[in-house]
C-alpha cells in the first residue's frame, strides 16, 4: 500500500484549486478544432511549458498536418507502466473564443471544450506535477496529449497503441458524466460514405432509359437501418443523403454518409459483413454501389474495466465521494487501448455536461478531488492484473 505518498499527494492537490481553474481558464481561451494546428500546437505549449518548469520530461513528437503529439514520462518507460490519455481538440470551429470565451459563475466554468476536455487536460497535468513532488513514485508514467479525438484520431491512434504497450493500465479523463460517474463501458463507431452511380435519363420522355441512384440508395438505406437491434446496443443510421441534377431526370449519382455503433467487437466484425453485403446487392439494373469507412473506433467493453474501475472506486471513497460507473454509447480514445488487452476506464475527468454545445459546462468543485482519486489510483495500480481478457 502506499497511503503516505497518497496523502503527501493529495495534500498539495488540496491547495491547487484556483491555480486549477486558472489553467483552466488559459486553455480553455484558445481556440483548438480538430483541424486547427496552430491552435492545437498552442494548447500544447502551454501544457509543456507547466509540465517542464516541475521537471517532467515532455516529448514532442511533429506532426504536418495535425496538432503535435506530446508525451510527458515520469520514470523510466518500460514495461508496467500507467498511461494517461487526453485530447486537446475541440469541436467548435476556430473564432469561437473571441464571441464565446471562458467564463465562470460559482461552481461552473463555461466554454468551448471546457469539459470535453480541457478540464480533463488540467487535471492530468496536475496529476503529474503531485507525483513529481514525490520522494519515490512506485511505478513510471506517461501521459499522452493528442490532437484529433473528435475526428476519429485517425493521426494520434499509431501514437496512442504505441504508449499502450506493455502499460498495466489506461487512464482516460474524458470528463465526468453529469451524474458524477466514471465511464465503464462505450461503444465503437465507425462512419461510412455510400457512393451510387446509375444512368440519367429525361424523367418524362425517356423514364424506362434511366437508372435511378437515388432509388438504389433508398432501397439501400431501408436495409441498413433494418440492422439496427436495440436489444443487442446495435444501431445503424444515414445521417445525410445528396443526389441527382434535377426534379426530372433520373438521378445519375447519390451519395450518403452513414453512422454505426456496436457495443462488441465480435458485433462489429458481423455488422461490417451484413453492410458490406447490402451494399454489394444489385437492387436496380445499371446502378453500382461502393462505399468507404471513413473513421472507426473500438468499444470499450466493460470486462476491460471491471478491476480498474473497482480500484479508483475504492480510492474515491476514501478521498471522500462515491462514484458508480456507467456505460455510454459515446466513443473515445479509450476503445484503442482496451482492444489491445489493456485495462482500461474512462470518464475519469472532472463532471461536465452539454459537451459540444454552447451551454457545456464543468463543475469546477470536481477538480481537485477528482484529481486526488485519480492520483491515489495510480499509486495502487500493483493491485491490476496486466490483462484482464
Amino acid at each position: 500500500m502506499q497511503e503516505p505518498l497518497i496523502q503527501q499527494a493529495c495534500d498539495w492537490l488540496e491547495g491547487q484549486q484556483q491555480a486549477m481553474v486558472d489553467c483552466l481558464a488559459a486553455l480553455v481561451n484558445i481556440d483548438s478544432n480538430s483541424y486547427d494546428k496552430a491552435g492545437n500546437d498552442e494548447v500544447a505549449d502551454l501544457i509543456t511549458q507547466w509540465l517542464e518548469q516541475d521537471g517532467i520530461t515532455v516529448i514532442r513528437h511533429q506532426r504536418p498536418d495535425s496538432g503535435d503529439i506530446l508525451e510527458a514520462q515520469l520514470g523510466e518507460a518500460g514495461q508496467g507502466h500507467a498511461l494517461l490519455m487526453g485530447h486537446r481538440d475541440t469541436v467548435f470551429p476556430t473564432g469561437t473564443v473571441a464571441g464565446r470565451g471562458y467564463s465562470q459563475k460559482e461552481n461552473l466554468g463555461f466554454g468551448p471544450g471546457v469539459a470535453d476536455m480541457k478540464s480533463g487536460l488540467v487535471m492530468n497535468c496536475f496529476v503529474l506535477r503531485a507525483l513529481s513532488r514525490l520522494p519515490n513514485c512506485p511505478l513510471p508514467v506517461r501521459a499522452l496529449f493528442t490532437a484529433d479525438e473528435e475526428i476519429g484520431s485517425p493521426d494520434g491512434r499509431p501514437f496512442i497503441e504505441a504508449a499502450a504497450e506493455g502499460a498495466r493500465a489506461v487512464l482516460n479523463v474524458e470528463p465526468g458524466r453529469v451524474s458524477g460517474n466514471v465511464v465503464t463501458g462505450r461503444k465503437g463507431g465507425a462512419g461510412f460514405l455510400i457512393n451510387v452511380t446509375g444512368k440519367a435519363a429525361h424523367s418524362g420522355v425517356s423514364h424506362a432509359d434511366g437508372a435511378s441512384a437515388i432509388e438504389t440508395l433508398a432501397r439501400k438505406i431501408i436495409k441498413l437501418h433494418a440492422l439496427t437491434d436495440y436489444e443487442a446496443g446495435i444501431t445503424t443510421n444515414v445521417g445525410t443523403v445528396t443526389g441527382g441534377v434535377s426534379r426530372n431526370t433520373v438521378a445519375p449519382s447519390a451519395s450518403a454518409q452513414l453512422d454505426v455503433r456496436f457495443v462488441t467487437t465480435a458485433q462489429r466484425d458481423q455488422l461490417y459483413l451484413a453492410i458490406e453485403a447490402i451494399i454489394a446487392e444489385p437492387d436496380i439494373p445499371g446502378t453500382l454501389a461502393t462505399i468507404e469507412q471513413t473513421s472507426e473506433f473500438f468499444p470499450l467493453e466493460e470486462r476491460m474495466s471491471s478491476a480498474l474501475f473497482a480500484l479508483y472506486q475504492s480510492q474515491a471513497k476514501a478521498i471522500g465521494f462515491a462514484v458508480d460507473g456507467e456505460f455510454t454509447g459515446g466513443c473515445s480514445d479509450a476503445g484503442w487501448t482496451a482492444s489491445l488487452g489493456v485495462p482500461t476506464l474512462c470518464g475519469l475527468g472532472p463532471v461536465g455536461a452539454k459537451m459540444h454545445t454552447d451551454e457545456e459546462y464543468c463543475l469546477l468543485d470536481t477538480l481537485v478531488p477528482r484529481t486526488q482519486a485519480l492520483t491515489a489510483t495510480l499509486l495502487n495500480l500493483q493491485h491490476i492484473s496486466a490483462d484482464p481478457r
